[in-house]
Protein backbone atom coordinates (compact mmCIF):
# COMPACT_ATOMS: atom_id res chain seq x y z
CA UNK A 1 0.00 0.00 0.00
CA UNK A 2 0.94 3.37 -1.19
CA UNK A 3 2.42 5.65 1.95
CA UNK A 4 0.24 8.70 2.50
CA UNK A 5 2.00 11.77 3.71
CA UNK A 6 0.69 15.05 5.40
CA UNK A 7 2.25 18.15 4.33
CA UNK A 8 1.34 20.96 6.92
CA UNK A 9 2.36 24.19 4.77
CA UNK A 10 2.38 22.48 1.65
CA UNK A 11 2.22 26.06 -0.08
CA UNK A 12 5.74 27.22 0.60
CA UNK A 13 9.02 26.52 -0.57
CA UNK A 14 10.21 23.39 1.14
CA UNK A 15 6.75 22.17 1.23
CA UNK A 16 6.46 22.77 -2.70
CA UNK A 17 9.41 20.57 -3.46
CA UNK A 18 8.76 17.89 -0.06
CA UNK A 19 5.75 17.30 -2.37
CA UNK A 20 7.16 16.83 -5.34
CA UNK A 21 9.87 14.39 -3.61
CA UNK A 22 7.31 12.36 -1.89
CA UNK A 23 5.23 12.26 -5.55
CA UNK A 24 8.09 10.40 -6.91
CA UNK A 25 8.50 8.19 -4.11
CA UNK A 26 5.12 6.87 -4.63
CA UNK A 27 3.62 8.73 -1.65
CA UNK A 28 -0.25 9.41 -1.59
CA UNK A 29 0.37 13.45 -0.56
CA UNK A 30 -1.91 15.48 1.41
CA UNK A 31 -1.02 19.53 1.68
CA UNK A 32 -2.88 21.62 4.04
CA UNK A 33 -3.12 25.21 4.24
CA UNK A 34 -5.47 27.72 6.29
CA UNK A 35 -8.10 27.58 3.12
CA UNK A 36 -7.50 24.73 0.86
CA UNK A 37 -10.00 25.58 -1.18
CA UNK A 38 -9.01 29.07 -1.81
CA UNK A 39 -5.47 28.94 -1.97
CA UNK A 40 -3.67 29.56 -5.12
CA UNK A 41 -0.80 26.84 -4.55
CA UNK A 42 1.30 28.84 -6.87
CA UNK A 43 4.44 26.64 -6.26
CA UNK A 44 3.04 23.81 -6.87
CA UNK A 45 2.47 24.65 -10.16
CA UNK A 46 5.47 26.11 -10.85
CA UNK A 47 6.75 22.64 -10.11
CA UNK A 48 3.70 20.96 -12.33
CA UNK A 49 2.21 18.98 -9.24
CA UNK A 50 -0.85 20.65 -7.96
CA UNK A 51 -3.25 18.50 -9.46
CA UNK A 52 -1.72 15.60 -7.93
CA UNK A 53 -1.77 16.48 -4.47
CA UNK A 54 -5.01 16.16 -2.14
CA UNK A 55 -5.72 19.08 0.13
CA UNK A 56 -7.26 19.38 3.25
CA UNK A 57 -8.00 22.70 5.08
CA UNK A 58 -5.98 23.25 8.65
CA UNK A 59 -5.58 26.40 10.69
CA UNK A 60 -2.68 25.16 13.16
CA UNK A 61 -3.53 27.61 15.82
CA UNK A 62 -7.12 25.39 16.14
CA UNK A 63 -6.80 22.06 17.67
CA UNK A 64 -9.82 20.72 16.13
CA UNK A 65 -8.79 21.94 13.60
CA UNK A 66 -5.70 19.89 13.05
CA UNK A 67 -7.55 17.05 14.69
CA UNK A 68 -9.63 16.54 11.78
CA UNK A 69 -7.26 17.42 9.07
CA UNK A 70 -5.24 14.05 10.45
CA UNK A 71 -8.17 12.46 10.84
CA UNK A 72 -9.15 12.90 7.46
CA UNK A 73 -5.59 12.37 5.55
CA UNK A 74 -5.15 9.37 8.17
CA UNK A 75 -1.21 9.96 7.46
CA UNK A 76 1.72 7.58 7.89
CA UNK A 77 3.94 10.62 8.09
CA UNK A 78 3.19 14.50 8.92
CA UNK A 79 5.75 17.41 8.27
CA UNK A 80 5.14 20.29 10.00
CA UNK A 81 6.44 23.23 8.02
CA UNK A 82 3.54 25.72 8.18
CA UNK A 83 4.29 29.19 10.68
CA UNK A 84 5.38 32.55 9.75
CA UNK A 85 9.03 31.89 7.88
CA UNK A 86 10.70 35.57 8.00
CA UNK A 87 12.98 36.31 10.47
CA UNK A 88 12.56 39.94 9.65
CA UNK A 89 8.70 39.82 10.36
CA UNK A 90 8.68 38.21 13.45
CA UNK A 91 10.25 41.27 15.06
CA UNK A 92 6.25 43.14 13.85
CA UNK A 93 4.18 40.29 14.38
CA UNK A 94 6.12 38.72 17.53
CA UNK A 95 3.00 37.02 19.02
CA UNK A 96 1.81 35.46 15.51
CA UNK A 97 4.97 34.37 14.51
CA UNK A 98 5.20 32.18 18.04
CA UNK A 99 1.27 31.16 17.84
CA UNK A 100 1.82 29.67 14.43
CA UNK A 101 5.08 28.03 15.16
CA UNK A 102 4.93 26.46 18.75
CA UNK A 103 1.31 26.33 19.00
CA UNK A 104 1.08 25.23 15.68
CA UNK A 105 3.43 22.50 16.22
CA UNK A 106 1.76 21.56 20.09
CA UNK A 107 -1.22 20.87 18.20
CA UNK A 108 -0.25 18.48 15.71
CA UNK A 109 2.31 16.85 18.51
CA UNK A 110 -0.98 16.39 20.81
CA UNK A 111 -3.26 14.93 18.27
CA UNK A 112 -0.99 12.62 16.89
CA UNK A 113 -0.92 11.37 20.09
CA UNK A 114 -4.73 10.76 20.48
CA UNK A 115 -4.91 8.81 16.96
CA UNK A 116 -4.70 5.28 16.84
CA UNK A 117 -2.29 5.54 14.14
CA UNK A 118 0.80 7.36 15.19
CA UNK A 119 2.51 8.74 12.03
CA UNK A 120 5.92 9.90 11.97
CA UNK A 121 6.66 13.53 12.51
CA UNK A 122 8.52 15.55 10.72
CA UNK A 123 9.15 19.15 12.52
CA UNK A 124 11.23 21.76 10.56
CA UNK A 125 13.71 23.77 12.62
CA UNK A 126 16.12 26.43 12.58
CA UNK A 127 19.48 27.56 12.69
CA UNK A 128 17.93 30.84 14.04
CA UNK A 129 17.67 28.81 17.34
CA UNK A 130 21.78 28.76 17.72
CA UNK A 131 21.85 32.60 18.03
CA UNK A 132 25.78 33.78 16.77
CA UNK A 133 27.95 31.03 18.12
CA UNK A 134 31.34 33.22 17.35
CA UNK A 135 32.14 31.78 13.92
CA UNK A 136 31.83 27.89 15.30
CA UNK A 137 30.26 25.44 13.83
CA UNK A 138 26.74 24.63 15.21
CA UNK A 139 25.92 20.62 15.75
CA UNK A 140 23.17 18.86 17.29
CA UNK A 141 24.35 19.75 21.16
CA UNK A 142 25.53 23.40 20.28
CA UNK A 143 23.38 25.74 23.06
CA UNK A 144 20.52 27.63 22.02
CA UNK A 145 20.54 31.63 22.09
CA UNK A 146 17.42 32.68 19.92
CA UNK A 147 18.44 35.86 18.97
CA UNK A 148 14.31 36.98 17.30
CA UNK A 149 10.79 36.38 17.64
CA UNK A 150 11.01 33.94 15.21
CA UNK A 151 14.05 31.58 16.66
CA UNK A 152 12.78 32.03 19.98
CA UNK A 153 9.12 30.43 18.64
CA UNK A 154 11.42 27.88 16.93
CA UNK A 155 13.32 27.18 20.33
CA UNK A 156 10.23 26.86 21.77
CA UNK A 157 9.14 23.95 19.28
CA UNK A 158 12.07 22.18 19.33
CA UNK A 159 11.79 21.29 23.39
CA UNK A 160 8.02 20.50 22.70
CA UNK A 161 8.71 17.86 20.19
CA UNK A 162 12.05 16.95 22.48
CA UNK A 163 9.25 16.46 25.40
CA UNK A 164 6.54 14.65 23.40
CA UNK A 165 9.16 11.95 22.21
CA UNK A 166 10.22 11.58 25.87
CA UNK A 167 6.91 11.42 27.65
CA UNK A 168 4.97 9.97 25.18
CA UNK A 169 7.25 8.04 22.74
CA UNK A 170 5.82 9.92 19.53
CA UNK A 171 8.64 9.19 16.53
CA UNK A 172 8.77 12.73 16.26
CA UNK A 173 12.19 14.87 15.55
CA UNK A 174 13.06 18.19 14.51
CA UNK A 175 15.30 18.91 11.17
CA UNK A 176 17.52 22.16 12.28
CA UNK A 177 18.13 23.57 8.70
CA UNK A 178 20.22 26.28 7.93
CA UNK A 179 19.29 28.52 5.24
CA UNK A 180 18.32 27.32 2.07
CA UNK A 181 16.96 29.00 -1.40
CA UNK A 182 15.57 28.32 -4.55
CA UNK A 183 13.74 29.72 -7.40
CA UNK A 184 10.43 29.07 -5.15
CA UNK A 185 11.47 31.86 -2.17
CA UNK A 186 8.89 34.70 -2.23
CA UNK A 187 11.06 38.29 -2.63
CA UNK A 188 10.92 39.27 1.18
CA UNK A 189 13.90 36.87 1.27
CA UNK A 190 17.11 38.71 1.03
CA UNK A 191 18.49 36.01 -1.49
CA UNK A 192 15.54 36.31 -3.73
CA UNK A 193 15.21 39.80 -3.49
CA UNK A 194 18.83 40.07 -4.58
CA UNK A 195 18.68 37.94 -7.34
CA UNK A 196 15.02 39.79 -8.79
CA UNK A 197 17.01 43.22 -8.60
CA UNK A 198 20.04 42.08 -10.14
CA UNK A 199 17.91 40.74 -13.19
CA UNK A 200 16.09 43.69 -13.59
CA UNK A 201 19.06 45.79 -13.63
CA UNK A 202 20.80 43.46 -16.13
CA UNK A 203 17.76 44.13 -18.30
CA UNK A 204 17.59 47.83 -18.02
CA UNK A 205 15.79 48.65 -14.76
CA UNK A 206 17.76 51.97 -13.33
CA UNK A 207 17.13 50.79 -9.50
CA UNK A 208 19.11 50.51 -6.93
CA UNK A 209 19.14 47.70 -4.74
CA UNK A 210 19.03 48.22 -1.05
CA UNK A 211 20.31 45.60 2.01
CA UNK A 212 21.29 46.23 5.29
CA UNK A 213 23.85 44.95 7.11
CA UNK A 214 26.40 43.25 4.02
CA UNK A 215 28.29 41.81 6.92
CA UNK A 216 26.74 38.93 7.96
CA UNK A 217 27.81 35.55 7.08
CA UNK A 218 25.36 32.56 6.47
CA UNK A 219 25.70 29.09 5.61
CA UNK A 220 23.52 28.55 2.42
CA UNK A 221 22.41 25.56 0.51
CA UNK A 222 19.52 24.37 -2.04
CA UNK A 223 16.35 24.12 -0.96
CA UNK A 224 15.45 20.52 -3.31
CA UNK A 225 18.57 19.04 -1.37
CA UNK A 226 17.30 20.00 2.13
CA UNK A 227 13.80 18.40 1.82
CA UNK A 228 15.59 15.15 0.92
CA UNK A 229 17.16 15.11 4.52
CA UNK A 230 13.79 15.40 5.83
CA UNK A 231 12.47 12.65 4.46
CA UNK A 232 15.46 10.86 5.65
CA UNK A 233 14.74 11.70 9.05
CA UNK A 234 11.25 9.89 9.05
CA UNK A 235 13.11 6.70 7.89
CA UNK A 236 15.85 6.29 10.25
CA UNK A 237 15.20 3.36 12.80
CA UNK A 238 14.83 5.93 15.67
CA UNK A 239 13.91 9.76 16.00
CA UNK A 240 16.75 11.81 16.54
CA UNK A 241 17.20 15.36 15.87
CA UNK A 242 19.82 16.73 13.22
CA UNK A 243 21.75 19.92 11.66
CA UNK A 244 21.23 20.32 8.31
CA UNK A 245 24.09 22.44 6.66
CA UNK A 246 26.74 22.63 3.70
CA UNK A 247 29.08 23.59 6.18
CA UNK A 248 30.35 26.59 4.37
CA UNK A 249 29.46 30.48 5.20
CA UNK A 250 29.58 33.45 3.26
CA UNK A 251 28.85 37.44 3.94
CA UNK A 252 25.59 38.59 2.43
CA UNK A 253 28.17 41.06 0.38
CA UNK A 254 29.97 37.48 -1.41
CA UNK A 255 26.48 36.76 -1.99
CA UNK A 256 25.98 39.86 -3.67
CA UNK A 257 29.16 39.99 -5.65
CA UNK A 258 28.51 36.57 -7.05
CA UNK A 259 25.14 37.04 -7.86
CA UNK A 260 25.89 40.45 -9.83
CA UNK A 261 29.29 39.35 -11.15
CA UNK A 262 27.23 36.07 -13.03
CA UNK A 263 25.06 38.80 -14.84
CA UNK A 264 28.50 41.05 -15.58
CA UNK A 265 27.69 43.44 -13.47
CA UNK A 266 29.72 45.36 -10.44
CA UNK A 267 27.58 44.71 -7.68
CA UNK A 268 29.28 47.99 -6.08
CA UNK A 269 27.63 50.25 -8.71
CA UNK A 270 24.54 49.11 -7.81
CA UNK A 271 24.32 48.45 -4.23
CA UNK A 272 23.82 50.73 -1.15
CA UNK A 273 23.18 50.40 2.80
CA UNK A 274 19.52 51.60 4.15
CA UNK A 275 19.41 51.54 7.82
CA UNK A 276 15.87 50.73 7.25
CA UNK A 277 16.67 47.17 6.57
CA UNK A 278 18.99 46.37 9.45
CA UNK A 279 16.84 44.57 12.32
CA UNK A 280 17.17 44.98 15.85
CA UNK A 281 19.46 42.10 16.43
CA UNK A 282 21.14 40.12 13.78
CA UNK A 283 23.43 37.01 14.01
CA UNK A 284 26.81 37.73 12.91
CA UNK A 285 28.00 34.59 11.65
CA UNK A 286 26.18 31.39 10.82
CA UNK A 287 27.69 27.93 9.93
CA UNK A 288 26.44 24.34 10.60
CA UNK A 289 28.52 20.96 11.08
CA UNK A 290 26.19 17.88 9.87
CA UNK A 291 28.49 15.59 10.00
CA UNK A 292 26.11 13.39 12.40
CA UNK A 293 23.19 13.44 9.05
CA UNK A 294 26.46 12.31 6.75
CA UNK A 295 27.18 9.38 9.69
CA UNK A 296 23.61 8.11 10.12
CA UNK A 297 21.56 9.60 7.04
CA UNK A 298 23.81 8.98 4.57
CA UNK A 299 22.99 13.06 3.22
CA UNK A 300 25.61 15.65 2.84
CA UNK A 301 25.06 18.59 0.42
CA UNK A 302 26.01 18.58 -2.99
CA UNK A 303 25.53 22.61 -3.71
CA UNK A 304 27.20 25.49 -1.98
CA UNK A 305 26.66 28.70 -1.84
CA UNK A 306 28.11 29.86 -5.50
CA UNK A 307 26.35 27.12 -6.77
CA UNK A 308 22.84 27.83 -5.19
CA UNK A 309 23.58 31.70 -6.67
CA UNK A 310 23.96 30.38 -10.40
CA UNK A 311 21.03 28.04 -10.23
CA UNK A 312 18.78 30.77 -8.88
CA UNK A 313 19.46 32.76 -11.61
CA UNK A 314 19.80 30.02 -14.45
CA UNK A 315 17.10 27.50 -13.78
CA UNK A 316 13.51 27.25 -13.63
CA UNK A 317 11.78 26.34 -10.59
CA UNK A 318 12.02 22.74 -10.84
Amino acid sequence: MKKIALICGVSGQDGAYLAKLLLSKGYEVWGSSRDAQGGSFSNLTALGIKDKVRFVSMVPEDFRSVLVALRKSSPDEVYYLAGQSSVGLSFDQPAETIQSIAFGILNVLEACRMLDKQPRVYHAGSSECFGDTGGMAAHENTPFHPQSPYAVAKASAFWLVDNYREAYGLFACTGILFNHESLLRPTRFVTQKIISTAKRIKAGSKECLELGRLDISRDWGWAPEYVEAMWRMLQYEKAEDFVIATGETNTLERFVEVAFSELDLDYKQHTKQNPEFIRPTDLNISVGDATKAKNLLGWEATYKMGDVVKMMIDREAD
